[in-house]
Formats: C-alpha cells, structure tokens, sequence
C-alpha cells in the first residue's frame, strides 16, 4: 500500500496526528494551506472558521504539487469545525475529484467540543463513497498522545489487513 496523508492543520493537533500516522505507515504527507490564513485565536477563531464551513467555503489553496497516480489510499486529516472537516480539505476534494477517483480513502478528525463523527459522515459523502478503509476522532492529540497513539495504531492495522 502506498499512501498520502493530506491535511490541513490550525493549531497542530492535525498535524501532530498526520506526522504520526505517516511515520507508522510510512506514508508520504501533504499539508494545505489556504491563501487567506483563518485567524488563529479568539473569538475571530471561532466565529470564521465555523461560519466557512457552515457555508461550504471552498478557499483558494496556497499551490501544491500532488501526484496521485503515485498513491492507492489518500487518508484525510483535519480539524473538526461545526460539525464539519475543514473547508481547506473541501477545496482540495473539489480540485481532485478526477484524479482521485478509484482511490482507497481514510480519514481522521482532531476536535476539542465534539462533532467528530458528523465531521466524518459528511467527508464521506463528500468523496461520493459509502464508507471509509479506516478512521478515528482525536481529542486534542497533543495532550493526549497515548490515546491518539492507539486509534492511529487502530487505523493502521484497519488499512494494512
């Protein structure tokens, strides 16, 4: 199996998660950014970035070089924002949607409230599959390494068997 981990990540939860998953599966990563950077901290934080994927934003993406012939499974990482994946990962759906197709995917989301597995169910439909290889819902992976660690490990053995 020859996987990419493509994922967008705010304050490092999801990237902390992705570089993990990577390392155990030895797969290759992908990080998103988008040109107008969501703010960060505060009130702003919240409001924005709830309301982007509320309304199924899709933000211009700083450019990226993808090769998805090179990959059979594309395993999706972000943060959970009302409910929903983050609109960055929606942008990335929508301008690949070609060439991804056929592909095995998985996904993980990192949340603090909750919504995780609304967030999933909805990147599921959003990939026009009925279901995922492998997933998992995170709470804060940074304080909670050991319990990040065992469902990424989980995730492994689903998408390796």
């Amino acid at each position: 199996m020859k996987a990419l981990i493509v994922y967008y990540s705010m304050s490092g939860n999801t990237e902390y998660a992705a570089n993990e998953l990577a390392r155990m599966l030895g797969a290759d990563t992908l990080r998103i950014e988008p040109k107008k950077a969501y703010p960060s901290s505060g009130a702003r934080k919240i409001l924005w970035g709830g309301k982007s994927a509320i309304m199924a934003e899709k933000p211009k993406l700083v450019p990226y070089t993808l090769h998805a012939e090179d990959y059979d499974t594309v395993i999706f990482g972000s943060p959970v924002w009302a409910s929903n994946v983050a609109p960055p990962l929606r942008t990335f759906m929508a301008e690949n949607g070609e060439a991804l197709r056929g592909k095995r995917f998985a996904a993980f989301v990192c949340y603090l409230g909750g919504g995780g597995g609304k967030a999933l169910e909805k990147l599921t439909k959003l990939l026009g599959v009925e279901t995922l290889a492998a997933q998992a819902v995170l709470t804060e992976p940074l304080q909670n390494r050991q319990a990040a660690a065992e469902k990424l490990g989980a995730m492994c053995k689903a998408l390796t068997e």
